[in-house]
């Protein structure tokens, strides 16, 4: 239990450790990873490299628990998100310990002799209790996804069953447990992790992709991007999981997939409309939804997509087939670049980019709610849009496809949290 005189440094140290939260993140990162290469098996080497990553996002949430000291109700959200992330790279108790030593490093080192004995011995402390929730709540989703029905622990032998190209840059997964067994169920919008070790690479690597089709109880579905190298980082090699799971696993393969795990989870038991707003490949996470709206639902749901041009619509003919199904179901669907023929045939039904005057002309009526998925950028312009509508934070659900979130913003100051809460 941390102390009131604890609690009140930790509050007055927060705007400083925010001012310096980006040279702070560095020598962490640098710090942990140079005395553990072990944990390399645990980071994408580009997210190393670009804005973001795991680490930094780490770090990060020490602050946003820092600055909400008193109103640690308001941190559910930010707990949960990390928590899901965790155990889908299988992060353990015995990690926590070496995090809060190079956290507390990298503070000591970057703020000097403003680290006082006792500004580390708060911050020690309230990372230590920061650890212990979120050690309890990885525990108890780690038993969720180990006994439920079909369920298991760490990584599981999947074959693909189906390898089938869905569009200029994206190709689904069909994956099958090899071991026969039953399959667990998961819920629209949640992610599988998938663990491989290409030849000539030092270290496994863990990447999450969203599980594209609805349950069926037979087997998943992934549906993966091939990424390009990070924007201003020439020398990063292209997306090194992605190019090869593109390139090189043929049906038949075997790869090891983490049971699926998730907060970016359509609400079920709510009645309102719902607004699907998907950017690239953002249709992953979102047409699971889609499926399960327009197939045993009565809610009114609209899709709405943005795209660079035709080669990058994957699902086009399930969405229109789903959108189909029955009244109270549309689809939408953006291009930034298209010829006279994208027109006529129905794939795309507009030009420019999505804004905030074109989501309202195709909202739904009432209070909808909104769950958009997409690249960061996007993302981003998707959040102007909807504050510029008056969407509250309370009918907002996002997942953005970009590494983990930047030290400021997923540290943000009490009255942001509050508001998002």
């Amino acid at each position: 239990m941390l102390s009131a005189q604890q609690r009140a440094i930790i509050t007055a140290t927060v705007p400083a450790l925010r001012a310096h939260g980006e040279t702070i993140t560095r020598t962490f990162y640098g710090a942990m990873l140079s005395a553990h290469p072990e944990l390399l098996d645990y980071f994408n080497p580009a997210n190393q490299r670009a804005e973001g990553g795991q680490a930094r996002s780490l770090a990060a949430s020490v602050l946003a628990y820092a600055a909400n000291i008193d109103h640690l109700d308001r941190l559910g959200g930010l707990v949960e998100r990390i928590a899901t992330k965790h155990v889908s790279l299988e992060i353990l108790p015995e990690h926590y310990p070496i995090v809060g030593r190079h956290l507390l490093g990298a503070i000591a080192e970057v703020l000097g002799e403003a680290a006082t004995p006792e500004i580390l011995e708060a911050w020690g402390a309230a990372y230590g209790q920061l650890a212990e929730v979120m050690i309890g709540r990885e525990r108890a989703l780690y038993d969720e996804t180990s006994t439920q029905p079909g369920g298991w622990a760490g990584f599981r032998p999947f074959r693909v069953a189906r390898k089938v190209a869905e569009s200029g840059s994206m190709t689904s997964f069909h994956l099958v447990p090899a071991d026969g067994g039953p399959l667990a169920d998961f819920r629209p919008g949640q992610y599988v992790s998938v663990r491989l070790q290409p030849p000539g690479s030092a270290h496994a690597q863990v990447r999450q992709y969203s599980l594209s089709a609805a349950p069926d109880g037979r087997q998943y579905r992934i549906t993966v991007k091939r990424e390009g190298a990070p924007a201003g980082l020439p020398d990063v090699a292209p997306g090194l999981i992605s190019n090869f799971l593109h390139d090189h696993v043929a049906e038949g393969d075997i790869l090891p997939v983490h049971a699926p795990v998730g907060d970016f989870v359509l609400d079920e038991a709510s009645g309102r409309p719902v607004v699907l707003i998907g950017g690239g490949a953002g249709i992953t996470a979102l047409l699971p939804m889609l499926e399960r709206l327009a197939t045993a639902s009565t809610r009114e749901v609209v899709l709405l997509r943005a795209l660079r041009g035709r080669d990058q619509h994957a699902f086009a003919d399930r969405v229109r087939a789903l959108a189909g199904l029955r009244t109270g179901v549309r689809s939408v669907t953006w291009y930034e670049v298209a010829d006279a023929s994208d027109r006529l045939d129905g794939y795309c039904d507009a030009l420019g980019r999505l804004d905030a005057e074109l989501i309202r002309q195709h909202l739904p009526a009432g209070e909808a709610e909104f769950y958009y998925c997409g690249p960061v950028g996007f993302m981003a312009a998707i959040e102007q849009a909807l504050d510029t509508l008056g969407v509250p934070a309370a009918r907002r659900h996002s997942e953005a496809f970009a590494p983990d979130p930047s030290f400021v913003v997923e540290a943000p100051d009490a009255e942001a949290m509050a508001r998002a809460g």
